[in-house]
């Protein structure tokens, strides 16, 4: 059974960072598959916001998010990040790890983190 873990959410004025992190339990290294996180506000729908293959060769992030957020593995290959900079209020969110089902990423997450809750204060 794969358990997805994140932390590093908290509270921060706009214009501040954090940095998420989400660990994986299981036999086969995250690296094995795509990675990505997602983020859900209240009334609005899920929104994929980065996403990093096994390779590390395709990198993708969503229009919101492009040039402040960075999304990255550790060498060991069970860690996931994603560095937020300049903050905004309208990042506010429960943020997501999900777990593909394949090496490429494709549109089949078949494992989810239970989330970090982000606010960004104005």
């Amino acid at each position: 059974q794969v358990q997805l873990m994140e932390s590093g959410g908290g509270s921060v004025e706009s214009g501040g960072s954090l940095r998420l992190s989400c660990v994986a339990s299981g036999r086969i290294p995250l690296s094995t598959y795509c990675m990505g996180w997602f983020r859900q506000a209240p009334g609005k729908e899920r929104e994929e916001i980065a996403t990093i293959d096994n390779s590390r060769g395709d990198i993708r992030y969503a229009d919101s998010v492009k040039g402040r957020f960075t999304i990255s593995r550790d060498s060991s290959g069970n860690t996931l990040y994603l560095q937020m900079n300049s903050l905004r209020p309208e990042d506010t969110a429960m943020y997501y790890c999900a777990r593909n089902r394949y090496g490429f990423c494709s549109g089949s997450w078949s494992y989810w983190g239970q989330g970090t809750q982000v606010t960004v204060s104005s």
